[in-house]
């Protein structure tokens, strides 16, 4: 026997407030609810598990509109056709998360190089085009953009080379790189490290999370994606004693044969 539930008691627990269920109600992504002889909105265990589907959506970005359009295809009690279009929205939100991450990355490299310049350059009258107030420098067009994952300053002491990740954790950490790494298009040596140039549907979004993950276990890895003329890239860098960590969770760029999935632990 279903068991139902007045709008307070379904607000409580579904986490949505009785306004918004009125709202939902009018908008057609409830179903109207029953009423009691006194009047009184009733629901039953069908409207709990739409409230939390439509959380669940919520959760994904889904706007309003798509909502009410996945409740529709929830009325006919079939998950393929509503996990069919909420799968196209998610890709779709996805493809626009990158976007974003991106323009991000960029905009963040253009204010670090901004801040560097103002900090390195004060005419004495009024400002000029190498100043950085009015326009960009006449030499930032050629300097590549770079976007550390750590705040970690340049001249700080070189944190030992350990890894404070568990054991257990590190195949499915080093199963996280492979998939990731598998965006790499080619790796070339830089100071101190390596470059991993991307493909254009690299998952940056992943990627910025892991090296986030990465660097808060081991300290001595730096993080920085790279937007230049050459494309976008994924730099990591440490100390001279930890460069062979580096390519073997990375690749080594000055051997043809290496593999394009991590092959050992971090430390």
């Amino acid at each position: 026997m279903s068991t139902t539930y007045k709008i307070a008691e379904l607000a409580e627990r579904s986490g949505f407030s009785s306004s918004a269920l009125r709202y939902y109600e009018e908008l057609g992504v409830l179903p109207r609810a029953g009423r009691t002889p006194a009047g009184y909105r009733l629901y039953d265990d069908s409207s709990l598990a739409r409230l939390a589907f439509v959380s669940r959506a919520k959760q994904l970005g889904c706007t309003l509109d798509e909502i009410t359009q996945l409740a529709a295809a929830w009325e006919g009690q079939r998950c393929e056709p509503i996990q069919s279009r909420l799968r196209e929205l998610v890709n779709a939100k996805i493809t626009d998360a990158h976007g974003r991450i991106s323009e991000l990355v960029a905009f963040t490299a253009q204010l670090e190089e901004a801040a560097a310049v103002m900090g390195s350059h004060t005419p004495e009258g009024p400002c000029d085009d190498d100043c950085g107030c009015t326009a960009p420098t006449r030499h930032a067009a050629s300097r590549p953009t770079s976007v550390p994952f750590t705040t970690k300053p340049a001249d700080a002491i070189e944190p030992p080379i350990a890894c404070t990740l568990g054991t257990e954790d590190m195949p499915a950490r080093l199963a996280e790189w492979q998939t990731v790494l598998a965006s790499v298009v080619a790796r070339e040596p830089i100071d101190g490290g390596i470059r991993l140039a991307l493909s254009p549907n690299a998952p940056l979004s992943a990627l910025a999370e892991l090296a986030s993950a990465e660097q808060a276990c081991c300290t001595f890895f730096r993080f920085a994606i790279t937007i230049d003329s050459r494309g976008v890239a994924l730099e990591v860098r440490a100390a001279a004693d930890a460069i062979d960590i580096v390519h073997g969770l990375f690749g080594n760029p000055h051997r043809r044969d290496h593999v394009t999935r991590p092959i050992s632990a971090p430390c």
